[in-house]
C-alpha cells in the first residue's frame, strides 16, 4: 500500500499536489511519503508479532537522514554495510547497539569505529575477516560481537546482480564450513559469538525461497544455540515490491497489473511462510528489509525538455538521467511513469478522449543506455510536462552520481499536508568544491 493517487486531475503524495513540490524545489527531484514508510513498517512489525523480533532497516536502500529518523522514532534497528552508514544512523539519533554491520570488505577504519560505537553485531563474511576483527578487537581490549553469515545455496529467483545466497555469490560461508568456523571463533579471546545470519537476495517476489533457506538453517541454529548460546538468528531482507501498476481512472487509485512480471507477495504471505518455523526455534529473529519499506514510498519527478521524432521512433527527453536513477540502465528495471497532470484513461489503459503512443523516455546523459522506458505506450506528452517515475524510493538517490558533471538532485519529504526539503540540490560550484590544485 502507498499514498500516491490522482485527485482532481493531479497526482498527489498523501495530501500534497506533486506539482507544488516540483514548482518549489525544481526537478529532477525525489519525493518521499513518510506515511507510506511508516505504514509498511507497522504492517511488517504486526505480522512478526508472534516472534521476538527486531526489524533492522537496510540503510543502503535509502540513507537520507530524515528517512532514518522516521524509522528510529518507529523503533527500528539498522542493517549497515559501511562506516558511512553507521555515521548516518548516529546522525539520525539511531542507536549503534541496534545496528548489524554486514559487508564482505570491511576496512580497519570501519571495524574500529564499529567496535568503539558498540554495534549489535558484525556479520562475518569470511574466516579472514573473522581473524582481522579478532586482532583489531584485541588492540582495543574489547570483545567483538559476531554472527557468521551463512550461505544456504538457495536460488532466490531474482536478478543475478541482487542474488546473494547461492554458492556462486561472493557472500557468506557455505553451510558445511559453518561448524568449523564457529569452533575457531569460540577459541578467540576477543570475539563473542552472538548469532547467525543469512541473506539470499533482493527483490524476491515469492515466499518459498525464504522458507527453503530457513528450513536449511534451522538445524544449525538449534545446534549453535545449544553449543554457544547464540542470541539471534537474522534471516536477512529481500522482500520484493510491485513495480508494474496501472491506474483505475474511476477511483484515482493504483491497481495491480503486472504485465507478465511476477507479483510481489504480501506481508501476510511472507509471515505465513516464515513465522511457524521460526517460532519453533525459540530465539530472537532479525529481519533486514530495505526496498519493502521505502521502494514504493518515493517518486522521481522530472520535466519534459523536448519531444523528438526520428524515423518511426519517438523520444521524450526529460531533465533526469541515468545518473539520477540508474536502475533502468543497470538492471533493465521497469518503473511506471505517470504524468503529474492526469491523462484521460480507462482501466485498461486505452484512451477516452486522449491519445496514446509508443515512445522512449530518455535522459540527457551521453549514453544510449540513458533511458527510463523503451517503447512504452503512454499518453501524448508535450514539452514542460511533469512526470513521476514511480517506485523510486529504494536504490534511487543512493546510487546517483555526478556522471557528465551533473549535480545530484534534491530530495523532499511529504507528511500529510506538509512537505519540506531534506537534501539541497547540488550546484555547479559544488561539483568542484572538493578538488584542489596539485603541489607538483
Amino acid at each position: 500500500m502507498h499514498f500516491f493517487y490522482y485527485r482532481d486531475g493531479h497526482l498527489y503524495c498523501e495530501d500534497v499536489d506533486l506539482a507544488r513540490v516540483a514548482e518549489k524545489f525544481g526537478t529532477p527531484l525525489y519525493v518521499y511519503s513518510a506515511g507510506t514508510i511508516l505504514d509498511h513498517y507497522a504492517r511488517l512489525d504486526a505480522a512478526l508479532a508472534p516472534l521476538d523480533h527486531l526489524i533492522c532497516y537496510a540503510v543502503k536502500a535509502n540513507s537520507n537522514r530524515a528517512i532514518l529518523k522516521l524509522l528510529v522514532d518507529a523503533g527500528a534497528g539498522f542493517d549497515i554495510v559501511s562506516g558511512g552508514e553507521l555515521h548516518r544512523v548516529i546522525a539520525a539519533a539511531g542507536d549503534p547497539a541496534r545496528c548489524t554491520f554486514a559487508g564482505v570488505g570491511k576496512t580497519r577504519e570501519e571495524i574500529e569505529s564499529a567496535l568503539e560505537q558498540r554495534v549489535y553485531s558484525f556479520n562475518v563474511e569470511s574466516e579472514a575477516e573473522l581473524d582481522y576483527i579478532n586482532r583489531l578487537a584485541r588492540t582495543k581490549n574489547l570483545r567483538a560481537p559476531i554472527a557468521v553469515r551463512a550461505n544456504p545455496d538457495v536460488d532466490p529467483r531474482t536478478h543475478e546482480y541482487v542474488s546473494t545466497g547461492s554458492h556462486e555469490n561472493k557472500f557468506g560461508i557455505a553451510l558445511g564450513q559453518l561448524p568449523a568456523v564457529y569452533e575457531r571463533a569460540a577459541k578467540m579471546r576477543n570475539v563473542e559469538i552472538v548469532g547467525v545470519q543469512m541473506h539470499i537476495g533482493s527483490q524476491i517476489t515469492e515466499a518459498e525461497p525464504f522458507a527453503i533457506a530457513i528450513k536449511k538453517l534451522a538445524p544449525i541454529v538449534r545446534e549453535l544455540k545449544s553449543k554457544y548460546d547464540i542470541k539471534f538468528f537474522s534471516i536477512g531482507g529481500g522482500m520484493g515490491i510491485i513495480y508494474r501498476r496501472a491506474l483505475d481512472s474511476g477511483s484515482g487509485q493504483w491497481w495491480h497489473d503486472h504485465g507478465g512480471e511476477p507479483a510481489a507477495f504480501s506481508v501476510r504471505d511472507y509471515a505465513d511462510a516464515i513465522v511457524p518455523p521460526l517460532r519453533d526455534l525459540g530465539i530472537r529473529i532479525l529481519v533486514e528489509p530495505g526496498r519493502f519499506l521505502v521502494g514504493n514510498a518515493g517518486v522521481l519527478l522530472t520535466r519534459v525538455l523536448y519531444v523528438k521524432k526520428s524515423g518511426q521512433k519517438k523520444f521524450v527527453i526529460v531533465d533526469a538521467g541515468m545518473n539520477d536513477l540508474i536502475r533502468p540502465a543497470l538492471y533493465h528495471s521497469y518503473h511506471e511513469i505517470a504524468p503529474v497532470k492526469q491523462p484521460v484513461t480507462s482501466r485498461n489503459n486505452s484512451t477516452s478522449g486522449g491519445r496514446v503512443a509508443k515512445m522512449d523516455v530518455v535522459g540527457p546523459v551521453c549514453e544510449s543506455g540513458d533511458f527510463f522506458a523503451l517503447d512504452r505506450e503512454m499518453p501524448e506528452l508535450d514539452e514542460d510536462a511533469l512526470l513521476a517515475v514511480m517506485s523510486a524510493g529504494a536504490y534511487g538517490f543512493v546510487m546517483a552520481s555526478n556522471y557528465n558533471s551533473r549535480p545530484l538532485p534534491a530530495e523532499a519529504l511529504v507528511r500529510g499536508e506538509t512537505f519540506s526539503l531534506i537534501r539541497k540540490r547540488q550546484t555547479w560550484e559544488d561539483l568542484v568544491s572538493d578538488e584542489i590544485e596539485p603541489e607538483c
